[in-house]
């Protein structure tokens, strides 16, 4: 199956930055463009400490229809003051702020206070990263008892669609991630690292989100598809550990 037109991508995508990144993709030999992402944060960690970031249409804005139909936003959730870890433009819910590139590591969240926030939301970022369970810790620190993690990651078997790396849907994923459990060497099963790393620990929402997706198309040309685990875990009011379950 051809790959859509960039007239049709630029109204799917509403930015012009979204374009020019699928367009390398079409265009540039494999082992040049499996470079790039290094190459794209390194540009963006002091690009966007002078230039504001442009608002990029990603996996937080094609869950936004069908959040809103589910009354996802009016629960206690996004209560509060949050933080939107990797939000590359796409920020989940006005009440956050974005953390990106630019203002440092995101396994690590430098300088930001323990307990600082009433959730943390984060979308297909632990993928990327070296290491999931030092981000996750440090998400967990910078969350308020009682407050809310809130993750959104690619499901492997949707959206990889093979056990083991390297990604031939995302060049710089590290990890593939399972709701429920491990599948060694590659695929991390989510609720078992926090079971891991995390205390106090409650998981009192998850799903597998799936809205226009089509196993029979090729994942790149899923443009407006869900393919994804939704989780929230709370944090204890007292920081005594719970179950962690689905």
């Amino acid at each position: 199956m051809a790959s859509p037109p960039l007239s049709s991508r630029k109204v799917r995508s509403g930015s012009l930055e979204n374009i020019i990144i699928w367009w390398l993709a079409d265009t540039l030999p494999i082992g040049i463009f499996k470079r790039l992402p290094t190459l794209y944060h390194r540009i963006n960690r002091y690009r966007f400490r002078i230039f504001e970031r442009p608002v990029m249409v990603k996996e937080t804005s094609k869950a936004k229809a069908r959040r809103d139909a589910e009354g996802f936003f009016k629960t206690p959730y996004f209560r509060g003051q949050g933080i939107d870890v990797g939000y590359g433009g796409d920020l989940v819910v006005p009440n956050c702020r974005g953390w990106d590139i630019e203002h440092g590591d995101a396994q690590d969240l430098a300088g930001i206070p323990d307990a600082s926030f009433d959730f943390v939301y984060s979308s297909h970022v632990l993928e990327h990263l070296d290491d999931p369970a030092r981000a996750i810790r440090n998400w967990w620190r910078v969350l308020k008892p009682g407050g809310y993690l809130i993750l959104y990651l690619p499901e492997r078997d949707m959206f990889e669609r093979k056990r083991t790396l390297p990604s031939t849907a995302c060049l710089d994923h590290k990890h593939y991630f399972l709701l429920d459990r491990d599948d060694p060497p590659d695929t991390i099963g989510i609720i078992p690292l926090m079971n891991r790393n995390l205390s106090g620990v409650e998981v009192v929402y998850t799903r597998t989100c799936d809205a226009g997706y089509d196993p029979k198309i090729p994942i790149n040309l899923l443009w407006d598809a869900e393919y994804s685990i939704e989780l929230v875990a709370k944090k204890s009011e007292t920081g005594l550990p719970s179950p962690v379950q689905p």
